[in-house]
């Protein structure tokens, strides 16, 4: 076996704390990547927080490490919210937006984050997302018509019933959580659509303001874009 199987790729960053402050701490073992730089082998580096002096989520705990630890951290954040699906990643072994995940108050464990699955990683935490978005954009998602407004009219009519057939497909905030944890996904990223691109598709195909129904379905139809989904 070649010895680069046998390398120990945890790497503890030094943060001068003695193993009494360790014990104290909660780790966090973060996966760093630069593939622009060949020296610089893929690994997960050990930090140590004081969960106290730090605020309640992992995204909470990766900002702290960036501003107070280690700045060359890289990782993708912005709401804050779970609105806007940046700081999708993976964290103990499940994908999550970090910051809606919250450290675990009793568990002293470490906690590994890594970035989302099967995704190409552009740096440490932050992986390409064109292809997901390239995907989503080859689905349309807005409103069409063929029929034009008439005189005076300001919005499409959409009764209360129609309506409730979006709820839970309009929320969607593109974090691709689902579509790189999907099998189907992973064996055909350049075909197949995936979960989280399929279901806006259907979003919009159930529309009753959409009058492109029918060429929706045909765009969608065939064996790799959606009957690959199990």
């Amino acid at each position: 076996m070649p010895d680069v199987f046998k390398v120990n790729y945890t790497e503890e960053f030094d943060q001068g704390l003695s193993e009494d402050q360790k014990a104290q701490m909660k780790r966090f073992d973060i996966y760093r990547s630069n593939p622009n730089d060949p020296s610089d082998r893929p690994k997960y580096v050990s930090y140590y927080l004081d969960t106290k002096q730090c605020g309640p989520m992992f995204l909470d705990a990766l900002i702290k490490i960036k501003d107070e630890v280690d700045p060359t951290l890289s990782f993708r954040r912005s709401c804050r919210e779970g609105i806007c699906g940046s700081c999708a990643m993976n964290i103990d072994g499940r994908h999550h937006l970090a910051c809606l995940c919250p450290i675990p108050k009793s568990n002293m464990e470490k906690s590994t984050v890594s970035p989302l699955m099967f995704m190409f990683v552009l740096k440490d935490l932050v992986v390409d997302m064109s292809h997901f978005y390239a995907q989503y954009k080859s689905i349309d998602p807005f409103l069409k018509r063929k029929s034009e407004k008439e005189p005076g009219q300001r919005e499409y009519y959409q009764s209360v019933e129609d309506r409730k057939l979006l709820d839970g497909l309009y929320e969607c905030v593109l974090c691709a959580c689902c579509q790189s944890t999907c099998p189907s996904y992973w064996w055909h990223p350049q075909d197949y659509l995936g979960p989280a691109v399929l279901m806006q598709a259907y979003r919009w195909i159930i529309d009753s303001r959409d009058e492109f129904t029918d060429e929706r379905l045909e765009k969608i139809g065939g064996d790799m874009k959606l009957g690959e989904c199990y």
